[in-house]
């Protein structure tokens, strides 16, 4: 992403600041609130909207944009607080706003189990429960709640605010060495990521297995971001620029469209060669491939090539709605969870051909943006009415306060 930051110097020891820069980057809302309607989508099991999403044409998918977006924000809103007040309140309010997420997360836990569970009873169907990984909550309800309070318990679709909550808990430490020596900081988020492949590190889950998105590979694009939003993308920039990197990243592209169409044409595949498929595969996701962090690179280096910050459209009707779910995404990615299961269950017990498929994704997004709708519009009033300052540009997941 472009760089929405400065770099001016404070005093002794000169470091540099995360300066915010006049207005709001609506790149970021847009993006992100594209990211989970993409999420969404993808949640809602046989569903043939589902195929316009990017999954199904390169390496990555909307997790790796959401992610960064995340670290870029998150730097974004936290980092002058660590300058001018110092890494023990800045460090209090990453915290304050990691126990809001955990909070968010249990009463997110809650009522989807609720949902399940009264879905499977009332229909008597048994299956819901499987393919939404709640077996083990219904025959141990008491073993099964402890271990979800400690997050290796998890249902079906709700691994991603786990992952954001590890990364945020780590994140005073990241970001305070972000500030002081960036280069030193991307490095080590470098060296814990490959060490984390070599020795197969992660957080163990419950009842077995592991977590889907490993916090000690997943921070790698977390931290990326927060060095992107701390002057990195402004470094970064003038490579950008330059013509081969562009080629270069819609080469890759359309190398990576190519392998995934041999994984739905099966008659394509004599076009990968035997040893390039031994070489890629598996190209895994919970310990986030580098072949799925190269592909993201390559989607923003086009997307900061050709879409500006002081782009027109960005001001658009058009754009409005994902914006708008974009600077609410907590609430709208929970919001999102429900009405996944909710638009599986309707087109299992009542219709699941290609009608209602468009028809429950439809309404789906409408419900996301309807809900964005209301809660900017109370945010606002609220605000208003209270005389509480308006929150720092593109803060919503990471906390409101800068």
């Amino acid at each position: 992403m472009a760089s929405i930051v400065q770099a001016p110097m404070i005093q002794a020891p000169a470091v540099p600041v995360a300066a915010l820069a006049p207005g709001r980057d609506l790149r970021l809302d847009l993006f992100r609130g594209l990211a989970l309607w993409l999420i969404f989508l993808d949640h809602v099991p046989n569903n043939i909207v589902a195929w316009f999403t990017i999954r199904n044409y390169g390496f990555s998918d909307a997790t790796e944009i959401f992610i960064f977006i995340s670290g870029y924000t998150a730097a974004f809103v936290y980092g002058r607080a660590m300058v001018e007040r110092g890494f023990i309140v800045a460090g209090a309010r990453i915290l304050k706003r990691t126990w809001q997420i955990y909070v968010a997360h249990v009463f997110l836990f809650a009522i989807y189990i609720a949902e399940i569970a009264y879905v499977a009873s009332s229909f008597e169907n048994p299956l819901y429960v499987e393919e939404m990984n709640a077996l083990d909550f219904l025959k141990t309800p008491d073993v099964t709640i402890m271990q979800a309070l400690l997050l290796k318990f998890k249902p079906a679709n709700m691994d991603v605010l786990p992952l954001y909550i590890v990364l945020l808990m780590m994140f005073p430490f990241a970001l305070w060495l972000l500030i002081r020596n960036a280069s030193l900081a991307l490095a080590i988020s470098v060296a814990l990521y490959v060490l984390t492949w070599e020795f197969g590190w992660n957080f163990a889950s419950y009842p077995s297995g592991h977590w889907f998105f490993n916090p000690m590979a997943w921070q790698l694009l977390f931290v990326f971001g927060a060095w992107c939003a701390l002057g990195g993308a402004t470094r970064l920039a003038p490579a950008l620029r330059w013509p081969v990197t562009t080629w270069l990243a819609i080469a890759y592209l359309v190398f990576a469209f190519g392998v995934t169409l041999t994984w739905y044409f099966p008659r394509l595949g004599f076009l990968m060669p035997h040893w390039l498929g031994e070489w890629m595969y598996p190209i895994d996701k919970t310990n986030l491939d580098v072949l799925r962090f190269a592909h993201f690179l390559a989607l923003a280096a086009l997307t900061v090539r050709f879409i500006p910050r002081d782009w027109p459209v960005l001001q658009s009707l058009w754009l409005r709605p994902a914006i708008l779910c974009g600077q609410h995404s907590l609430e709208i990615f929970c919001l999102g969870v429900f009405l996944a299961f909710a638009a599986h269950f309707v087109m299992v017990e009542f219709y699941g051909g290609t009608a209602m498929q468009v028809a429950m994704s439809a309404a789906g997004i409408l419900i996301m943006i309807g809900t964005a709708v209301v809660i900017s519009w109370y945010k606002k009033v609220e605000g208003r009415g209270s005389g509480t300052p308006k929150r720092p540009p593109d803060a919503d997941l990471a906390g409101g306060e800068a």
